[in-house]
């Protein structure tokens, strides 16, 4: 579903905004009746445009004191490298997001750890023992003034 008119784009932000509306508070903001608000919404929801809805949790209250993006680049470059490193991170819960990115590195991960003795554990432990790991590169987040994230 690709053609996504104006209508869509204002359901998207909502829902995106708080994906516990009810339909017909969907439907008041963006302008609907309650019936054709909820057809649209299922119709983006089957189309895949919609893949899901998420609780947004509180760092602070679930554990997470320590958070940080970190670049990987792999010493070697084949597809059955990519595939183990890959495998790794699905495995590693403090891997809250791995991206496959273009330039000096091949990755881009999100951490989120306890604190940082729990993510220079992470670093040493699993990181550091994987064979297809080459560079590591740690940025620690300070502060995120934006986060859009769901």
């Amino acid at each position: 579903m690709s053609d996504l008119d104006d209508i869509d784009r204002r359901i998207l932000r909502a829902l995106s905004r708080d994906g516990r509306l009810s339909n017909l508070a969907l439907s008041e903001q963006v302008g609907l009746s309650p019936s054709a608000c909820l057809r649209r919404t299922a119709a983006l929801e089957r189309s895949g445009v919609i893949r899901g809805y998420r609780a947004v949790l509180s760092p602070e209250k679930t554990g997470i004191g320590f958070v940080a993006y970190l670049t990987v680049g792999l010493s070697q470059h084949t597809k059955r490298a990519q595939e183990a490193f890959e495998a790794a991170m699905q495995a590693a819960p403090q891997v809250r997001e791995c991206h496959n990115v273009t330039g000096t590195v091949e990755y881009l991960l999100r951490i989120e750890a306890a604190d940082l003795a729990a993510y220079k554990h992470f670093h040493t432990e699993i990181l550091g023992a994987l064979p297809q790991v080459n560079t590591l590169t740690t940025f620690v987040v300070m502060g995120s003034p934006k986060d859009e994230r769901a």
